[in-house]
């Protein structure tokens, strides 16, 4: 049978880690029950430098049931971070591992489903969200806008995805030899390329509490999921250079016939032209340390030049 260790990251999370564990122990009685899981799997929960009582709390839960494990990180160190410190802390004692928020708005109930995949093969389960009508307007429009920015710079990601996914330990020891400081899993774990599978759920309802996921938390994530995974907005910039350069040549012979008819000003001449060629120049000198820029860049994150599916000896 499958040992799951099932990783939540916790920030000021004590209205609402009571009840997740209740339901979370409550679902993995009963897949134990049904011999779906073994006796000793477990629930991780990673308390990322919280302010409020949830250690405290993480703590009492810990010493009423020992399927309730607990890590304490020094400092609030961010969700991603937080993440990996519970899956790499858990990864050789585990076959599998689930991770989910502490708020549960991710279908929890859909873990069978998952470790159906992954008793098929699958090392990698994404939980994929069908609707996200709970979330305004607002959230909705940009959580789109972001996927589809994402692909079209070239990252690899898989829509309506966020932190909710089985991974077994093979995924995990590859996951292992990502080496970079800035995390975004998101981004990181379709690059495993290992066999995968989608499980598909409706958004909930938070329990208790708010997100502590700000919008300026939002942007920042985004923001380091198109630049940890893309050079595609440097090419943007040498292309634009291009182009201005091509431009400015046509306003040159703009420029010029202008000042031999004497439609130009005095002056007029010199800055037009001094303003596009340079203007092409500064774009195109920008996009070009940008590109040496991007090779360090590659070259600092040390990430795995290769995984290897299968070796015979």
């Amino acid at each position: 049978m499958v040992k799951l260790g099932i990783v939540i990251p916790c920030y000021n999370e004590e209205a609402v880690v009571a009840d997740t564990a209740a339901e979370v122990l409550g679902i993995l009685g009963d897949l134990v029950q049904r011999e779906v899981i073994s006796a000793d799997s477990f629930v991780l929960f990673v308390n990322d430098g919280s302010t409020d009582s949830t250690w405290q709390l993480i703590t009492g839960l810990h010493s009423q049931d020992s399927r309730v494990k607990g890590l304490n990180l020094l400092s609030n160190v961010g969700q991603q971070n937080a993440i990996m410190a519970g899956m790499m802390t858990v990864r050789e004692r585990v076959d599998a591992v689930v991770t989910i928020d502490a708020d549960l708005q991710d279908d929890i109930t859909c873990l069978e489903k998952m470790l159906g995949y992954y008793s098929e093969g699958c090392d990698i389960v994404y939980g994929v969200r069908e609707s996200r009508e709970v979330n305004g307007y607002f959230k909705r429009t940009t959580a789109r806008m972001f996927y589809r920015l994402q692909r079209a710079l070239g990252v690899k990601i898989v829509d309506n995805h966020a932190d909710f996914r089985l991974m077994s330990r093979r995924a995990l020891d590859e996951l292992a030899k990502y080496k970079e400081r800035v995390l975004y899993l998101r981004g990181i774990v379709p690059l495993l390329g290992l066999r995968s599978s989608e499980v598909s759920y409706r958004f909930r309802e938070r329990k208790a509490g708010k997100s502590k996921y700000t919008l300026g938390k939002m942007l920042n994530l985004g923001v380091d999921g198109i630049t940890g995974f893309s050079a595609t907005p440097i090419n943007y910039i040498i292309g634009t250079g291009c182009l201005f350069l091509v431009v400015s040549f046509f306003m040159m012979l703009y420029i010029l016939w202008s000042f031999f008819v004497g439609r130009a000003v005095s002056g007029w001449t010199s800055i037009m032209l001094s303003m596009w060629f340079i203007g092409a120049m500064i774009l195109l000198s920008i996009g070009v340390i940008g590109k040496y820029i991007a090779n360090i860049f590659a070259e600092v994150k040390r990430r795995p030049l290769y995984h290897i599916d299968t070796f015979l000896d």
